[in-house]
């Protein structure tokens, strides 16, 4: 009477035991964020300790960070573990970003062994001297970030120019800070990301705009009301900054056919193509002009080609790591996490608008993608919105202003590991002198506690 068989009560032991050590629900909270502060603390500190950022490879703390994002992953076995980082680091935007590094590395070692990065290093410092060359720099990668819609394409485009024209400045006897090749580098960066924030085909606005249901001329209009009075302050602070210089222009000829890469390379993304499609026909290009000119051989264009990919290693290693542990961050929860704890306790519509900025940079943080992060909360964003009775338009240059401010900061970012890569200095030392994303931070923050725009048509 009553009694239950030995065989179901030891079945019910082994569901109980099973349930206990199988449970797969995410850890959340700031454990699942953790690995993030354990990258940062590895990478900062060990370089602080060591008074030099150059001596800590992001790839260490990287790796450190990752097999402690696997270790604190609960639920899971090892395999399963590997499996979920395996899965992040091979995701197809991890991929697709890899192809880039490679052809982008290729490119650039080819076009410097032709002479093209001289040739057009040349041209610069004849058309943009003295107090304008650093403002001129700027406002040449604002227009074309905003013409390509993508800081990467930039970045790509003028980097290996500007850390040319830096060496070219302290061979002319104008080494300092303000000549050197992390301060020119940081200059096309940060107009990378105005165009890359405005810009009508860049992915961030197309993002930010479907989501909230509002029209792309509606948000640039809103948009540039925020961020252009941060962008003309940075470009007063290049003309003072150059001021004090005075650079005499290379008296050499301008070789006019060994810009073709660089001009090509520009104007194919101008027009919509690919990066991937414009870097592969840069590469056939530098490879016909080295042919035709003499410069290179068959097997000196293969070396070429190889030492370019060897040089981003580094870069590429880094993104797979950053991946993983990203997915795994995600998977435990960590994103749900920033949400639930930022959308708790909105009072108002100041506070919803800041709840929106720190949704995005917290994501942002967390998928080190401005795109994703602008995909991952804004259907949460689009609820704010609504609810608050904000303004979709304001919404949405809130969105993707703020995505790309956290882009630019982080080192793990592709825009800045690209730029660093191509540049050869470490990500920490651009990140030092950018000045424009902390510029269009402050005007976007003070955009959020005065209200403004006030006015939108």
């Amino acid at each position: 009477m009553g009694i239950i068989p030995d065989k179901y009560i030891s079945e019910l032991f082994k569901g109980i035991k099973r349930k206990q050590t199988e449970d797969d629900r995410p850890m959340g909270g700031l454990l699942a964020l953790s690995p993030l502060l354990v990258f940062l603390a590895v990478y900062l500190l060990s370089s602080i300790i060591a008074q030099d950022f150059y001596k800590v490879p992001i790839s260490s703390a990287f790796l450190i960070a990752s097999i402690y994002a696997v270790i604190i992953s609960r639920g899971r076995t090892l395999e399963q573990r590997i499996a979920v980082f395996s899965e992040g680091a091979g995701n197809k935007n991890v991929l697709l970003m890899i192809w880039i590094f490679v052809l982008a590395g290729a490119f650039a070692a080819t076009a410097k062994d032709i002479g093209a990065i001289d040739a057009t290093v040349n041209l610069a410092l004849r058309i943009l001297p003295g107090k304008l060359l650093y403002a001129g720099l700027f406002l040449a990668s604002c227009f074309i970030s905003m013409s390509i819609g993508t800081s990467v394409g930039t970045i790509v485009a003028l980097v290996p120019v500007a850390a040319g024209i830096a060496e070219e400045l302290s061979c002319g006897g104008m080494a300092g800070t303000f000549t050197s090749i992390p301060f020119i580098t940081a200059i096309i960066v940060g107009g990378a990301f105005f165009g890359d924030n405005l810009s009508f085909i860049s992915d961030t606005t197309i993002a930010a705009t479907r989501t909230l249901g509002c029209s792309m001329a509606d948000k640039f209009k809103t948009n540039i009301r925020i961020v252009a009075p941060a962008a003309i302050a940075v470009t007063v602070l290049y003309v003072c900054l150059g001021s004090s210089a005075t650079m005499t222009p290379d008296s050499a000829p301008i070789e006019w056919v060994k810009l073709i890469p660089y001009v090509l390379v520009i104007a194919l993304a101008i027009s919509g193509m690919d990066v991937s499609a414009v870097l592969t026909i840069g590469l056939a290009v530098n490879a016909v002009i080295g042919f035709c000119g003499g410069g290179l051989t068959w097997t000196g264009f293969l070396e070429s080609v190889g030492g370019g990919i060897s040089g981003m290693g580094d870069l590429i290693i880094v993104t797979i790591l950053a991946g993983g542990m990203l997915e795994l961050i995600k998977t435990n929860g960590g994103l749900d996490f920033i949400v639930n704890t930022l959308t708790r306790r909105i009072k108002g519509k100041r506070g919803a608008e800041f709840s929106i900025a720190a949704l995005v940079s917290l994501a942002n943080l967390c998928t080190a993608n401005n795109t994703i992060a602008i995909i991952t909360t804004g259907r949460i964003a689009k609820d704010i919105t609504r609810e608050f009775g904000l303004d979709p338009r304001k919404a949405a240059s809130i969105l993707d202003t703020f995505s790309c401010l956290i882009q630019g900061l982080i080192p793990y970012g592709a825009q800045l590991l690209m730029a660093a890569g191509l540049a050869q200095v470490s990500t920490i030392t651009i990140i030092s002198h950018l000045y424009y994303p902390f510029i269009m931070g402050a005007f976007a923050l003070g955009a959020i506690i005065f209200r403004l725009p006030r006015k939108y048509s």
